[in-house]
């Protein structure tokens, strides 16, 4: 599991034996069940997550109970509710694992000390955010300007095992259609 923690970060930046066990030192590893809620709406997020293997969603319930799915995290993706994990305050999301899901857990005071001792480390996760950002903001034109069969081709054509590892409806709250809507798109 170190190997691939290790090989996900030096795809952006290289780090000695030393630094790398210094990094290690700072994360943790959790195993959370199928279904399993890793943190929920209302409670303080202590961690960002790096998955290893397994499959996450973030979800957001509104005032009317009906949830959005906001992002799947499968392999090799972070995830959290990252401005209440950098803010120190209370989700206004939940994630849930669909999958037994194994994770590297990073506190924000340990990715904090990262940024200070490993200026490589800061490289890193500046990188990370920003494809994290542009990601988001490719979202958000998709859902502006694009019909529910473009956005579930754009869909199929960048995540197609996804689509083997999340439920219809689950694809449907993705792409803020309904279930009926989606078994339309996929005749």
């Amino acid at each position: 599991m170190q190997e691939k923690l290790r090989s996900h970060i030096e795809k952006i930046v290289r780090l000695n034996d030393e630094e790398f066990e210094l990094v290690l030192f700072h994360f943790s590893i959790a195993e959370f069940r199928k279904n399993q809620f890793i943190f929920k709406e209302g409670e303080k997020v202590k961690q960002a997550y790096y998955v290893v293997s397994g499959l996450l969603k973030l979800l957001y319930t509104d005032s009317s109970a009906n949830q959005h799915i906001i992002s799947f995290a499968m392999e090799d993706w972070w995830e959290s509710d990252f401005y209440a994990y950098f803010t120190q305050t209370k989700a206004t999301m939940s994630l849930q694992c669909l999958e037994k899901t194994t994770v590297y857990c990073l506190s924000l005071e340990s990715y904090q000390h990262l940024c200070t001792h490993i200026p490589r480390m800061e490289r890193f996760f500046l990188q990370k955010s920003n494809l994290g950002f542009i990601g988001s903001q490719q979202r958000i034109l998709s859902l502006l300007t694009t019909s529910a069969k473009e956005r579930y081709e754009q869909l199929l054509e960048r995540y197609p095992s996804l689509l083997q590892r999340v439920s219809k409806t689950q694809l449907a709250a993705y792409l803020g259609v309904s279930r009926e809507t989606l078994s339309r798109l996929y005749s």
